[in-house]
């Protein structure tokens, strides 16, 4: 039972995690955060949609993607300048297995913390 609960009262709580993943260096090259606006930019084809989507300006989001390339070493974005419809932006084949990678890792993590959560907090 959790500290605090009365004898058969139940508390309504879930876990929640905070997940990111650092360079041999220590240097944060995804989160949650980082997966997100990759996911938005491969989405929407372009940087600026992309940043406005998630309440950012185009400069903070442009450094953010440049962070993590610089971090892990890798060209996560291909960008075209300019032309009739304007520019866009799409992810790299190693930046989409970069996501997919992440999203199945913080899947299965997730899964592990509400099982052990409901086994030891909620019993």
């Amino acid at each position: 039972m959790p500290a605090g609960a009365q004898q058969g009262e139940r508390l309504h709580l879930e876990p929640k995690l905070k997940v990111w993943v650092e360079s041999a260096e220590g240097r944060i090259v995804l989160s949650d955060y980082r997966v997100r606006l990759l996911e938005a930019i491969g989405r929407a084809g372009s940087l600026a949609e992309a940043a406005t989507s998630m309440g950012l300006s185009y400069r903070r989001a442009w450094g953010k993607v440049r962070e993590i390339e610089a971090n892990l070493g890798v060209k996560l974005v291909q960008s075209v300048v300019g032309g009739p419809g304007g520019g866009s932006t799409s992810l790299t084949p190693a930046a989409e297995r970069l996501i997919a990678q992440y999203r199945r890792f913080r899947h299965a993590l997730g899964d592990y913390a509400e099982r052990e959560f409901a086994r030891d907090i909620e019993e």
